[in-house]
């Protein structure tokens, strides 16, 4: 959804990039906003800390009794709000751009990753964790981008206030540059703390949420054999330990605001008092002591600012860890550096291995039955033959060939292969749509009577893993989706075998007449499916 509302350009990383350089990267992808936002936030810092001065002077105006002068300073403080409710906004806008970018660049880098490493991905890592880098872990990185606005003005406004409490008094100048730097550092030790439970909180999220996607796909499995009492009582175990390491985050967040507070606050403390004592011998005013009272009032908020984009940084590092740890995760299958083109026309496809040999242009049927699933694994190179082996495409090696290309040329269906939710229309209809509609899918399929069952026909809303039809529909569903596709090379792995013998007669028949001319390779140990082949593999024998 992200994608779709907002450009995200794409990110340079290096070919092994660190936490640091993934947020260096996502900030450079964006600079002229991030500088942008840097440049209002100063603006809209500065009224802040000028506003205890304008408002020093006309307390001291009203002092000396100087009636124009009070106008002037009022309408002065006047302007600083306006100027700050405007550059506000301004900055709100920009902060929510750039968290926009933030989160919907790492969110799109990571969608683009685990979409090339393809079939891989559940090997390498867990579902809780790629569930958590995609909710949790792109919220921190975009938080960590949002704040630059302030943190630069923060930093700007403390500079204004300090140079004016120098240039004004020394002593309260000294006291503010040397006194809120030493609480933002008295701030550091609490950091390292945090860190570290913010990242064991992060590890539990990813176990109850990996816990919970097994316990939700397995659901019926649980009911059936009675499991539910235990996954149950599993869950709510990980569950806790996940509230009690969010509840360390909590007492390390709570010790960090009580430090934000107190530690500026006793600082505040010591210029309120130096002033007193300094206005009461005579040495500035009673409006230079309002503005000292409010100037060091005013420095909690750069010192919370500073706090704020400390921590911001921290999560943004936690969360980044595991963005770079997943994107370090590279595919089974690798491209190959120079690949050659696959020719036009029907393809041969030939596996070594096993001896299959697949005509251009033929109906081929190969009974090996439980090895027929590696072989097809094989020739669609979702997986490759040992070193000495090989299968060809069209006469080149499969492992030659740019994956992209072998996808768009070869589909390869398997019987269960899931649906996700949307309308039925959309999840028909091929990327690339061919010279076969979906009206002649679904006929070839023998799913038509489905689709006319549908209150709304191919326009009704199909539920994640078609829960509204049957197995056996489901099936059909799919194998009409992968006609549907009109490609180069069809492989169908038991496509029928969910369905009754008359439905498969006809399946049959119309699949051989609606693909003729083009390569279909049909793995199933059905004798309707060799009654209609041009060509059947056997373990031992081959029939033409």
């Amino acid at each position: 959804m992200l994608s779709a509302t907002y450009p995200f350009p794409p990110l340079r990383l290096p070919a092994r990039p660190t936490a640091s350089r993934f947020l260096l990267a996502v900030f450079r992808a964006r600079l002229g906003s991030v500088l942008g936002a840097a440049a209002i936030g100063v603006v809209w810092a500065l009224p802040g800390a000028l506003l205890p001065l304008v408002v020093g002077q006309g307390i001291g105006a009203i002092s000396a009794h100087d009636g124009a002068a009070v106008w002037r300073w009022a309408l002065a403080a006047a302007a600083l709000g306006l100027v700050q409710t405007a550059f506000g906004t301004w900055l709100h806008f920009l902060n929510y751009g750039l968290w926009l970018h933030g989160a919907g660049t790492t969110q799109r880098t990571v969608s683009a990753h685990t979409t090339r490493v393809g079939a891989g991905l559940r090997e390498q890592t867990t579902t809780g964790n790629l569930v958590a880098v995609s909710t949790t872990d792109v919220n921190h990185i975009g938080n960590t981008v949002e704040m630059t606005g302030r943190a630069f003005g923060s930093l700007l406004a403390f500079v204004v206030v300090a140079v004016w409490l120098v240039s004004t008094s020394p002593l309260l100048g000294v006291v503010a540059l040397v006194g809120v730097p030493v609480a933002v550092l008295g701030i550091g030790p609490l950091l390292a703390p945090l860190q570290k439970r913010k990242a064991k909180q992060r590890e539990k999220r990813g176990d109850v949420n990996a816990l919970g996607a097994d316990i939700v796909s397995g659901l019926r499995i649980l009911r059936g054999i009675g499991g539910e009492r235990r996954f149950f009582a599993r869950f709510r175990e990980t569950s806790q330990r996940v509230r009690q390491a969010g509840v360390e985050v909590g007492k390390a967040e709570a010790w960090l605001a009580a430090a934000e507070i107190a530690l500026p606050g006793l600082v505040t403390v010591v210029i309120t008092w130096l002033g007193a004592r300094l206005a009461v011998a005579g040495s500035i005013d009673i409006g230079q002591l309002v503005a000292f009272y409010g100037v060091s009032a005013f420095l909690i908020w750069p010192v919370n600012a500073a706090t704020e984009a400390v921590g911001s940084i921290t999560s943004g590092l936690v969360a980044s860890r595991k963005v770079v740890a997943l994107l370090a995760i590279r595919p089974k299958l690798a491209d190959p550096e120079t690949p050659v083109p696959l020719p036009d026309g029907p393809l041969e496809l030939v596996d070594t291995t096993s001896g299959v040999r697949v005509a251009p242009g033929r109906l081929t049927v190969v009974d090996f039955g439980a090895d027929g699933e590696a072989v097809a694994d094989r020739l669609a190179r979702f997986a490759d033959p040992a070193e000495d082996e090989e299968v060809l495409v069209g006469g080149v090696r499969a492992d030659h060939v740019a994956l992209a290309e072998l996808r768009r040329r070869i589909v390869y269906a398997h019987n269960q292969d899931i649906w996700f939710s949307g309308v039925l229309r959309e999840q028909l209809a091929p990327a690339r749509p061919g010279d076969v509609s979906i009206t002649e899918a679904l006929y070839a399929a023998d799913a038509d009577d489905i689709v006319d069952a549908l209150p709304n026909g191919v326009d009704e809303v199909i539920g994640e893993r078609g829960r509204e039809v049957s197995g056996g529909q489901r099936q059909r569903l799919n194998l009409a989706r992968a006609l549907a596709t009109d490609a180069d090379v069809l492989v169908l792995d038991e496509p029928t075998s969910a369905v009754d013998a008359h439905t498969e007669a006809r399946i049959t028949e119309r699949i051989a007449e609606l693909r003729r001319g083009k390569t279909t390779v049909v793995f199933s140990q059905s004798p309707l499916w060799t009654h209609v082949a041009d060509e059947v593999f056997t373990k031992k024998v081959v029939t033409v």
